[in-house]
């Protein structure tokens, strides 16, 4: 009895990770045609995770769409910190990214919760967090060591796009032209998301030099900086295509992914 109340436990918590991971799909589509509109000279709204959930508590339906994702992300952070704790991913690296991603989902269970309970995410937190950082001892080493970090993880968001790694996170994907647009998805999407990742970690490297928390703006800043480089808007908006082909491939994770 024990077995089989123990894999039914798991069954639900499973079913809360793919639910977590088809949440974070819509949240990199809503981020994604934020950034579009951006990118096409409307910047009302912040490309980012706060204007996203603001996007969704503004639709009839959104206080409820919100406690669902509350309840998703908090689901997919749980198992991933399960998994870090348990040593079920095998290696320490491994059990590190668990780790990593365990407090992302939680942070963003966090953010959903401040919109579902009808408050919201400032665009200046991240700066704010930077200037208190920037004032303790070694604040700019520790800002610069941030950006640095950040800048990895885009890098390796890159790496993963370009040689498919994303795979080994998949069970078998359909045959044909599913499977095809499968891989795509991730290609794409792991590589803009990577770009994207780059641009804040050099924002936050700035803000270290400069000691200016101001440049350390968080995903929505790094975005509009992206558009004031040279054919900035044409490359801010392939970066938000590849968001949003980041959110359909989280989709397919949900559906297809290892747990």
């Amino acid at each position: 009895m024990s077995t089989v109340a123990a894999s039914s436990s798991r069954g639900v918590w499973e079913a809360g990770a793919r639910a977590g991971y088809a949440v974070s799909g819509v949240l990199h589509v809503l981020i994604g045609v934020l950034a579009v509109q951006l990118a096409v000279g409307d910047g009302s709204g912040s490309a980012d995770q706060s204007g996203a959930f603001a996007q969704v508590a503004s639709t009839p339906f959104g206080a409820v769409a919100l406690w669902v994702a509350v309840v998703a992300f908090a689901a997919l952070g749980a198992w991933q910190a399960a998994a870090a704790l348990s040593g079920v991913v095998g290696e320490a690296a491994d059990r590190a990214k668990a780790a990593g991603k365990a407090v992302v989902y939680l942070a963003l269970a966090v953010t959903a919760l401040t919109f579902a309970r009808g408050g919201g995410s400032g665009g200046g937190q991240t700066s704010d967090a930077t200037a208190t950082l920037l004032q303790a001892p070694a604040g700019r080493l520790l800002v610069g060591a941030v950006g640095v970090g950040v800048l990895a993880v885009g890098a390796y968001h890159v790496h993963k796009g370009v040689t498919k790694r994303f795979l080994d996170d998949l069970q078998r994907l359909p045959a044909g032209r599913p499977g095809r647009a499968a891989r795509w998805s991730g290609v794409v999407g792991y590589v803009a998301k990577g770009v994207a990742l780059g641009v804040l970690g050099v924002l936050f490297v700035l803000a270290a030099v400069h000691a200016d928390p101001s440049e350390a703006t968080g995903l929505d800043g790094a975005l509009r900086t992206l558009r004031e480089a040279p054919a900035g808007p044409f490359l801010l908006l392939l970066v938000a295509l590849g968001l949003i082909a980041y959110g359909l491939y989280s989709f397919v994770r949900a559906r297809f992914g290892r747990l």
